[in-house]
């Protein structure tokens, strides 16, 4: 936990995923066992320079897209202000 999710008292989970999308114009994966999962980050700017890494090697493939998951919302979607974009 970094010292600013400390302070604060709570754990900003970030999940960084991708894969081959079946289509461009909607997100469905075409196979779900070969999605890579990059990782799960403490703060938001770790998983932006991991999703960034991975969106730039498969830069090539079209089809291929990776997305970060704001885990904490999930995980308490009460929390004041989780509504927001980050």
């Amino acid at each position: 936990m970094t010292a600013k999710s400390k302070a604060q008292g709570q754990q900003l989970l970030h999940l960084v995923f991708g894969g081959e999308l079946t289509t461009l114009d909607r997100v469905e994966f075409g196979d779900l066992k070969a999605l890579d999962i990059v990782g799960i980050f403490p703060t938001y700017a770790e998983a932006y320079d991991a999703w960034k890494d991975a969106a730039h090697r498969t830069v090539d493939d079209a089809h291929m897209r990776y997305f970060i998951v704001h885990l904490h919302r999930l995980l308490d979607p009460e929390e004041e202000g989780s509504s927001g974009p980050r």
